[in-house]
């Protein structure tokens, strides 16, 4: 079960997701990145975010903890940019918070070397979610405090938009081509062998 904090008040708009999320404070005194269900990605994403993030946790990956987020729109009324105001308005009720990393850096290749075994755990575990978006090009892992955390998951499991395709989407091998992590030479034969068996219907 996810916590459920409310937020109190919204920080500012990022810029980096084409969702537009939010820096918002919470009444547990914490500060979360804000996803909202009234964006145009829909509510599906944030349902792949919660399963794949709640997923990668369970098998030992670093993610930011997640939070079900109860946003009340009032609080950005003094918010001046009308694109942030039709969101909020859109979003009030439940949404996804990601706890905020203060100091974390995006994920560089050339400042952060990755090993094989760590590297291979990880595109394993992209394969198994279908995450098509850790690419070179995107992604998506942060550094804090000396460790590779991953984010956003809502590209993952592509097949729950459409549950008639899902099984020849399960047939399909996975492209790791353009993988992030494709230039660090990922073992993921090591990694299916340590993590395959640890994906049961009671994980």
């Amino acid at each position: 079960m996810l916590a459920e904090p409310a937020a109190t008040r919204y920080v500012t708009p990022l810029r980096e997701g084409g969702s537009l999320p939010g820096l918002v404070e919470a009444d547990d005194l914490r500060t979360y990145v804000m996803k909202f269900t009234g964006a145009g990605q829909g509510r599906k994403t944030l349902v792949a975010e919660v399963i794949c993030g709640q997923l990668a946790r369970a098998l030992g990956f670093r993610v930011p903890e997640l939070v079900a987020l109860d946003l009340d729109p009032v609080i950005g009324l003094g918010e001046p940019e009308p694109q942030v105001q039709d969101l909020l308005k859109a979003s009030g009720g439940t949404n996804l918070g990601m706890r905020f990393l203060s100091g974390a850096l995006g994920f560089d290749p050339l400042a952060y070397a990755v090993d094989p075994v760590q590297a291979g755990r990880i595109v394993w575990f992209d394969a198994l979610i279908n995450n098509v978006d850790r690419s070179w090009r995107n992604p998506n892992m942060l550094v804090h405090g000396g460790e590779l955390w991953l984010i956003d998951h809502g590209a993952s499991m592509i097949w729950h938009h459409n549950w008639r395709g899902a099984a020849a989407w399960a047939g399909k091998a996975y492209d790791a081509t353009d993988h992030a992590l494709a230039p660090f030479g990922p073992d993921v034969a090591a990694a299916a062998a340590d993590l395959a068996p640890r994906v049961t219907e009671d994980l």
